[in-house]
């Protein structure tokens, strides 16, 4: 009948969305919990750059906020 493709189903869309929730998640994990960074266009390569240079620490995810900027 029909339903019985709904196990295969099942167990193919779990592999397919596993992978994309995993990566995410570790990007998370790896960047301080923080979304992954993009830098697409050269403007946001020199957004980041920034953000290490003012971060103090040369990784652009732990910036520390404005007490940071002399």
């Amino acid at each position: 009948m029909w339903y019985e493709i709904l196990p295969g189903f099942a167990i193919m869309t779990v592999c397919l969305i596993l992978p994309g929730v995993a990566t995410a998640q570790i990007h998370k994990l790896t960047n301080g919990g923080k979304e992954k960074r993009l830098a697409r266009v050269p403007w946001q390569w020199y957004l980041m750059e920034r953000d290490k240079r003012v971060s103090g620490t040369g990784v652009y995810h732990q910036s520390k906020g404005l007490e940071n900027i002399h």
